[in-house]
This record gives C-alpha cells, sequence and structure tokens, in this order.
C-alpha cells in the first residue's frame, strides 16, 4: 500500500475520479446495514467542479499524485462545514481522512472561522466514534444556527435519520 504524498488543492478535471471515491467509500456504509446510504448518488460532475473552483476542495494523494480521498467544504453559520469526506477503502486506515479534517481546519483558520462543523452518523464507527476521538464534541439542537438547522431538516427529510445522526464541531 502506497502512502500519501501530501494533501492539496483539487484539481480541474478531478471531478470524476472523486466520484469514483465517493463510490467506493460509501460502499461501506452497507456493512453497517445502511445500503441506502450506499446506493445514495455522489455529486455530480458540476457540484465537484463548483467545489473546485470556489477553492472549497482538497484531495489526499497516493505516491504517483492520484487523488485517494477528498474533503469538499461550506461555509455554515460562520464556521467551516464538511460537506463531505471520502476516503477510498483501498487508502483507508492511514490518516487520510483526519489529515484532510486538519487541513480544513486551518483554513478556517486562515480565513478567520472559529470552527469545523459536520453531521454525521451517530452510531457507526468510522462517524461520530472517530469524530469525537479527534476532537470533535455532539451539538445540542439548541446550538445549532440556522443553516445549520436546516442541513439537519434535509437530512431528514431524504430519511437518512432512520439510522440516528448528529451535527458535531471542533473549535479552531
Amino acid at each position: 500500500m502506497e502512502t500519501p504524498s501530501r494533501i492539496r488543492p483539487t484539481r480541474p478535471g478531478e471531478a470524476a475520479a472523486l466520484r469514483r471515491i465517493e463510490v467506493a467509500a460509501g460502499r461501506c456504509f452497507i456493512e453497517v446495514g445502511l445500503a441506502e446510504v450506499a446506493d445514495h448518488p455522489p455529486h455530480s460532475i458540476a457540484q465537484h467542479t463548483q467545489y473546485c473552483r470556489l477553492d472549497r476542495s482538497w484531495v489526499a494523494t497516493d505516491g504517483r499524485g492520484r487523488a485517494v480521498a477528498f474533503l469538499v467544504a461550506g461555509v455554515v453559520d460562520g464556521n467551516a462545514h464538511v460537506d463531505e469526506v471520502a476516503v477510498h477503502p483501498s487508502h483507508a486506515g492511514q490518516g487520510l481522512g483526519r489529515a484532510l479534517i486538519d487541513h480544513l481546519g486551518e483554513w478556517a483558520d486562515d480565513c478567520g472561522l472559529p470552527a469545523v462543523t459536520l453531521t454525521t452518523f451517530v452510531d457507526v464507527p468510522w462517524n461520530a466514534p472517530y469524530y469525537e476521538r479527534i476532537g470533535f464534541r455532539r451539538l445540542r439542537e439548541s446550538e445549532w444556527g440556522p443553516e445549520l438547522a436546516r442541513i439537519r431538516w434535509d437530512e431528514r427529510e431524504r430519511g437518512l435519520d432512520d439510522s440516528p445522526r448528529t451535527a458535531m464541531i471542533r473549535p479552531g
């Protein structure tokens, strides 16, 4: 298994590779009884291209410079927000997700944003329990800003709360 060479901004034209990573990573949800998550379509080429255009997309590369993990982000309620982070299963367990999230934390600091937020599944081992280990804490609903509340509402409407989800924050 190759080691990652670095975290870098996503390059124009890498959207198809990111979609493949997202689909492969999504299949891992089948193992925990969330086949509907695995069946959820990946971000479109246009969506990935837009993240890239906004400088809110980063990849972790293998030793040959190929993307093997990615993170796309937004700004939600004045915080950096993980819209999606995905690691190809062939590169799981190497710290790539954490490296991408740490990179987003640095980006947030550079932009004057006080924290990083995300929404995730409560009971999936590589979701909320993992994020707690790397410094996130669960937010009470009363702590949600209006934009985060809207994200959670949209997730409920899409049926994602059939397995409990939570919103989390990691201060900068």
